[in-house]
């Protein structure tokens, strides 16, 4: 009976070493270096470089993280309108960070600060940037209204500071994205020691200014090529790089590695840009909130529980929920006991948030969001990530193979269908050009570079498909003037021989509909609107090129790496 004990416990611990033998074998030998070749990585002798202590995505100044998921869009509790625009269809969004509230006056404010600085509109070459990114404070304005007030301080005013920024065209609004992406990053390089520091307040001149993507293609050349601005690792402003290790010489031998930040030092954050519309809807939702497990309980009908706009909390019971238009000359309750505490807007964060964390995702002002807008979203063609609007472009390579950069004579203006001149890209920045056959031969997700009007407008979409353009003077694949799918009215401004600009209205009574390709999406209610458009899946459009009192915009910001950073739980 003992000799079977012990053979019982030799043959235990046989099978102990076996599969600690077999667990051993299966992990990698690579001993810290690379999976892939055993290299050692990161080696101060040269090699193979990479940031592998990167953790997670900083969140950009004012941002909240919004984990992505799956939702119903368009899911609306009415329509009295009868604009068919909306039916429910099933989408799913990437993890993205957005605005915590609305830009409000003082964001925008610091906008036009620094470009008045940087390109004094009193110089010709700079006249039209400041202007064109100048609020249309005449918006507020009505031929039987007293608005004057509003005219001549709600931009600039500080008793108006934090109320969100009004007369924005969709055009000035992704315009300002693209500048705060470039401040954000100039901030993080310049606490990095990767610019020198303050030069972003203290060299502010045309000629040097930070552009992100310049900076990551070429950053010797960036900030007009100022040695004593942009450093190198390890460089102090004012002294020379140290010396190179040996041996960590790029392929060419000239230069040290990773002397510069990189898209892959992780430092970089991704833009900052105006959110689609699937993701508006799913952060303005916030069905999270009602969520048990893996399923929603129950449908919402605002960005809060419940199927009224009032408050049902004991300490606020009957205040409303967000700022609108309660009724026919109601604008906000009466003197004493105001109903939302608002005439026209309201400061940023007058309400409660939504289970994101996010204000004012119903009332205050309407947003704009990315958009190109179509009578059907078309989940058919695809249903993660919907966006329409996406006009594919490249990196404008010179003839000596460099990018090429926006000078102060290279710089392109748009004369808006209203006559508004506005800067489409600011000298530092990168040229842009669409992508061509290069890019697109043989490829199967697109075929070139204008995609706003797939399947919705362009030739395929219409009853012209089977038609070639045998007509002399047509161009090959495009529609004629009277083939088009949406016959919108084509307006144009042109300028005379003596630079005198001509406005052409069109005045044809045959024009049959608003919606062109330059037309967006503006999602949720506003000061002026009733509970109706308070719902998260209304959506309305209007002309690009065109502001009013009534609509404002928020950022979002992709999310790199992971859904999110914490466990799965019952319950949000």
């Amino acid at each position: 009976m003992k000799v079977n004990k012990i053979i019982a416990v030799k043959l235990l611990l046989s099978l102990v070493i076996m599969i600690g033998f077999t667990s051993c074998s299966k992990k990698s030998d690579s001993k810290g270096g690379s999976k892939a070749t055993g290299w050692k990585i990161n080696d101060k002798k040269g090699g193979f470089q990479y940031a592998s202590k990167f953790k997670k995505q900083a969140t950009g100044p004012g941002l909240v993280m919004v984990e992505g998921g799956t939702f119903t869009m368009g899911k609306v509790q009415d329509d009295v309108m009868h604009d068919w625009n909306n039916t429910p269809n099933q989408q799913h969004v990437m993890s993205f960070y957005m605005d915590e509230t609305e830009v409000t006056n003082m964001m925008y404010m610091e906008y036009l600060n620094w470009l008045k600085t940087v390109f004094p509109p009193d110089q010709e070459n700079y006249k039209n940037i400041y202007e064109g990114a100048s609020p249309d404070t005449l918006v507020w304005r009505n031929r039987l209204g007293y608005n004057e007030t509003m005219t001549n301080n709600y931009l600039r005013h500080p008793a108006y500071a934090e109320y969100p920024v009004v007369g924005v065209n969709w055009i000035q609004a992704t315009e300002f994205a693209i500048w705060r992406t470039d401040r954000v990053n100039e901030k993080i390089l310049e606490d990095q020691r990767y610019l020198k520091k303050d030069s972003k307040v203290t060299d502010m001149a045309a000629d040097k200014v930070f552009s992100t993507e310049a900076y990551l293609a070429s950053p010797s050349t960036s900030k007009g090529g100022d040695t004593n601005l942009v450093l190198q690792k390890g460089q102090k402003a004012g002294k020379a790089p140290k010396a190179a290790a040996a041996g960590s010489t790029n392929t060419a031998g000239n230069s040290p590695k990773n002397v510069y930040a990189q898209r892959s030092s992780g430092l970089i954050l991704p833009e900052y840009r105006l959110p689609t519309e699937a993701e508006w809807e799913y952060a303005a939702a916030a069905d999270v909130g009602q969520r048990e497990y893996n399923a929603y309980k129950g449908q919402k009908k605002y960005p809060w529980s419940g199927t009224y706009t009032r408050s049902g909390k004991r300490q606020v019971r009957g205040d409303q929920l967000a700022n609108f238009k309660q009724g026919k000359g109601d604008y906000g309750g009466i003197a004493g006991w105001s109903d939302d505490g608002a005439d026209i807007t309201n400061k940023v964060k007058s309400y409660p948030p939504n289970d994101f964390g996010l204000y004012d995702m119903a009332g205050n002002v309407a947003e704009w969001v990315a958009d190109v807008y179509r009578p059907i979203v078309d989940d058919e063609a695809n249903d993660f990530n919907y966006y329409r609007g996406n006009v594919y472009m490249k990196n404008k390579i010179g003839e000596d193979g460099k990018v090429e950069l926006v000078t102060a004579e290279t710089q392109v203006f748009d004369t808006l269908s209203n006559g508004k001149i506005v800067a489409r890209n600011m000298p530092g920045q990168i040229s842009q050009v669409p992508v061509d056959d290069k890019e697109t031969y043989l490829r199967q997700n697109f075929d070139k570079s204008d995609n706003r009007n797939y399947r919705d407008g362009d030739k395929q979409s219409t009853r012209y498909f089977k038609f070639g353009n045998s007509e002399e003077g047509d161009e090959k694949g495009k529609l004629r003037d009277d083939q088009r799918m949406y016959d919108s009215p084509q307006h144009n401004v042109s300028t005379d021989s003596l630079g005198n600009m001509i406005k052409k209205y069109d005045k044809s009574n045959k024009r049959t509909t608003l919606v062109n390709d330059d037309v967006r999406v503006y999602k949720g209610g506003s000061w002026r609107d009733r509970a109706y458009w308070l719902d998260p899946a209304q959506r309305r459009y209007f002309p690009q090129d065109i502001a009013t009192d009534y609509i404002g915009f928020r950022c979002a910001m992709s999310r790199v790496g992971p859904k999110a950073d914490k466990k799965k739980r019952p319950r949000n």
